[in-house]
This record gives C-alpha cells, structure tokens and sequence, in this order.
C-alpha cells in the first residue's frame, strides 16, 4: 500500500479502529455496503504517498448499485455520471477550455498522478446516505489529513462543502495551501462550485513550486 502502510497499521492498531473494524465487519455480513471490501483503502493504493500533490475530501461513498469503487467523487467507466460528477466535469470545461480526461467519470488516472481522492467516511449502506458516519471513520480520516499536515509540504486541499471545509483547522495554512468551494451536488453547484476554478489555480501552484501539473 505504498508508504501509507505505516500510518494505517498504525491506525489499525488503536482502540477505536478495533471497535470500527468490527462494526463493519458485521454490516458487510448482514447488509449491502460499499465500496467493495477489497476497495475500502483503494485512494491509498493508487496514490503514491511520495507523489502526493493534491488532496480531495469527499463525505461518503456513492450509495447507488455498482457506484462506489474506493475514490471520492469517481465511478467506474460503464456507469452514468452521477449529479456532483456531471458538475465537476462542466467547471473542468469552463476552467481549462478543454474537456476532462476523465469524461467518463473513473478518476483513476487523477490519482496516479497524485491527487488523493478521499471521502471522509469510507463505506455506506445501500440507498443510505451517510450510514456509516460516527461509526469511527471520521477519526481515520482526521489521522490521515493529520499525518499528511505534518509529513508532507506544499499539499494542496481541495475542500467542497462544509464537511470538507470544516476540515480546514487540521491544516497548517502556512506549509500548504486550502481551496474551497460550495459541494459541486446539484443543490449547491450554483453557489459557487461553479466558476471556482480550482483545476487552474491547483495547476498554477503546482508549476510556481515546479512540480508536474495534473492533467484533469
């Protein structure tokens, strides 16, 4: 799991992560959860720790049949764009002039390219949004942007909706950098995803710290 395996054993091995662990052991036996189990930890495996550049905070996985694969916002290839997706794909056009390489919605190839795609909370039941919130992921997830604030610098923070925005007070402002914006979902798009231009302006602080930029 490339270099993220020290700090999830580590998570791995606390009180809270025990008790979490069998909760959702036992809703994967007794209800339909997603991701995949083998997925649950998929945005740290395709992101290479080293490699890391930009970090985008999702809230729960998708709660619809076939949606979820283990990477905040993406699907894969053979399903319809879900709303918030149709949306990031519209301000990618109207930012970049150019359409995504991700048309289809599988973000795979963002986070290769080093952009962590991480939801807040890491699984849900079927048909029911947020399901899984206080079972104990959050305090995963807080680890992980922790760890990240403190080990790596220059980090870019993508944070969409107030979830993710609320997040902001674990990150050090003065080693790396906090875009935010409305959630791109179609009740809050219109009041100010759009036109935020955070594809740009994550590229343009990219290049001023000469680092590859990300092709969206």
């Amino acid at each position: 799991m490339n270099s993220w395996k020290e700090i999830i054993d580590d998570e791995m091995s606390k009180d809270y992560y025990k008790k979490l662990e069998e909760q959702i052991d036992k809703r994967y036996k007794t209800t339909i959860v997603f991701p995949e189990k083998k997925n649950i930890f998929k945005a740290f495996s395709l992101t290479n720790f080293d490699d890391l550049k930009v970090v985008i905070l999702g809230q729960d996985p998708y709660h619809g049949e076939k949606q979820a694969q283990g990477l905040a916002f993406s699907t894969p290839s053979n399903i319809k764009n879900p709303p918030s997706m149709v949306n990031i794909l519209k301000e990618i056009k109207e930012d970049l002039q150019n359409d995504s390489i991700c048309k289809d919605g599988d973000l795979t190839s963002w986070a290769k390219q080093g952009v962590l795609l991480l939801n807040t909370i890491l699984t849900v039941e079927k048909s029911k949004p947020k399901s899984h919130h206080k079972l104990g992921w959050e305090i995963f997830t807080d680890n992980i942007i922790k760890y990240i604030n403190e080990n790596c610098k220059d980090v870019i923070f993508l944070l969409w909706g107030a979830p993710a925005i609320s997040k902001s007070k674990l990150i050090d402002t003065s080693k790396h950098y906090i875009l935010t914006a409305p959630h791109p979902s179609p009740l809050s798009a219109y009041r100010g995803f759009f036109g935020c231009k955070h594809f740009s302006k994550a590229n343009e602080i990219l290049k001023s710290k000469n680092k590859q930029t990300i092709l969206w």
